[in-house]
C-alpha cells in the first residue's frame, strides 16, 4: 500500500505540471488582462503601457509561465493583481469555508441518497419506486441559481426563518449555531444535485447485488431481511459508490462558485469568481491548482477507501 501511494505521489508531480501549462495558457487566452479592468478615461496609453511593463504582462507567455513556476516552487503563490495582497493569505481565508461547506453538503446528500436508493431498489418497478426516481431526476436537473434563489426566496423573505446569506450575523460572534443557521440553504443546494445523482447509483448498485446467489442462501439459512439487506447487501452495493463520491469533488467545487456567490458564503468559488471578473491571473492559477491537487487526491483516496472496503481488491 505504501509503494503504491508513493507511486501514485510521483505520477501527480508532472500531471500537475501539465494541468498548470493548460490552465496558463487558457487564462491568458481569455481576452482583456488586469491593467484593462483599471483603466479610466484620464488614464494615457503610455501609463497603461508602464502599468503592464510593471506587471511582466508584455513578456511572451512562456517567460511568464516560467516566472510563475519559478515562485511557486519557492512555495510563494505571488501577489494578487487586483488587491496587491498575498495570494496564499487570500486563498489561505477562503479555503475552509469551502471545506466545510463542501463536506456539509456531502454528507447531506449521502444521508438522503443512500436510505432512498435502498428503498428505491427493494420496491423496484413500484409507485415508491418511480417517485424516487422522479425526484432523483429533478435533484439533478434544477440548476444550483435557481433553487438557491428559490429557497431564499421561501426561507428567508417570506417565511424569515433562515439568513439570506453570509456565514454569520452581521454584528454577531459567528458561533457554531449561527453558523449552521447560514450553512443550511447553501448546503441543500448543494446536496441536492450530489443526491440526485447517488440515487440512481445506489438503486443501480442495490439491484445489482440483490440478484446474487449468496443472499439467496443467506435468505435460506433464516437470517433477517433487516441483516441480509443493510448488512450483506448494502456493503457491496456500496463499492461503486465509493468510487463516484471521488468524482464529486470537481463537481462540488464547480457548484460552489455558484452557490457561493448567491449565498455570499465567503469562500473559494465566490473567490474564484472575483478573481475571474478582475483577471487576477495569479489568485486564478493558485485556484486551478489547488482544484488539480483536491482532484488527484480525492480520486488517490478512493481507490484507498475501495480496497480498504473490499479486502479482495488490492493495490499496487
Amino acid at each position: 500500500m505504501v509503494t503504491y501511494i508513493a507511486r501514485r505521489l510521483l505520477i501527480f508531480i508532472p500531471v500537475l505540471l501539465g494541468i498548470t501549462i493548460i490552465n496558463f495558457i487558457i487564462v491568458n487566452m481569455a481576452p482583456g488582462n488586469p491593467v484593462d479592468m483599471y483603466i479610466d478615461p484620464n488614464m494615457s496609453p503610455e501609463i497603461a503601457e508602464a502599468k503592464k511593463e510593471a506587471l511582466g504582462l508584455n513578456d511572451p507567455l512562456f517567460v511568464q509561465y516560467i516566472k510563475w513556476l519559478g515562485t511557486l516552487l519557492t512555495g510563494d503563490l505571488g501577489y494578487s493583481m487586483s488587491s496587491y495582497a498575498p495570494v496564499a493569505r487570500l486563498v489561505g481565508e477562503r479555503i475552509m469555508p469551502t471545506v466545510t461547506l463542501g463536506l456539509a453538503a456531502l454528507v447531506l446528500a449521502l444521508l438522503i441518497a443512500v436510505p432512498l436508493g435502498i428503498i428505491s431498489a427493494l420496491k423496484q418497478n413500484t409507485k415508491i419506486d418511480y417517485l424516487v426516481t422522479g425526484l432523483s431526476f429533478i435533484g439533478t436537473s434544477i440548476p444550483n441559481f435557481f433553487l438557491g434563489l428559490a429557497l431564499i426566496y421561501i426561507f428567508a423573505v417570506n417565511l424569515g426563518i433562515l439568513p439570506t446569506g453570509g456565514m454569520q450575523k452581521l454584528g454577531g460572534d459567528g458561533g457554531f449555531g449561527d453558523r449552521i443557521l447560514h450553512m443550511i440553504l447553501p448546503a441543500i443546494v448543494l446536496a441536492t444535485g450530489i443526491a440526485g445523482r447517488k440515487v440512481r447509483y445506489v438503486r443501480a448498485s442495490m439491484l445489482e447485488v440483490l440478484k446474487q446467489d449468496y443472499l439467496r442462501t443467506a435468505r435460506s439459512k433464516g437470517v433477517h431481511e433487516f441483516w441480509v439487506t443493510n448488512k450483506h447487501a448494502l456493503r457491496n452495493a456500496l463499492l461503486p459508490v465509493i468510487t463516484v463520491v471521488g468524482l464529486e469533488i470537481p463537481i462540488l467545487l464547480g457548484g460552489a462558485i455558484i452557490t457561493e456567490q448567491i449565498f455570499q458564503w465567503p469562500g473559494i468559488g465566490q473567490l474564484t469568481l472575483q478573481s475571474m471578473m478582475s483577471r487576477d491571473y495569479p489568485t486564478i492559477m493558485a485556484l486551478n491548482l489547488i482544484a488539480a491537487i483536491a482532484v488527484l487526491g480525492a480520486n488517490l483516496l478512493t481507490d484507498i477507501l475501495y480496497s480498504a472496503a473490499d479486502p479482495r481488491i488490492k493495490v499496487g
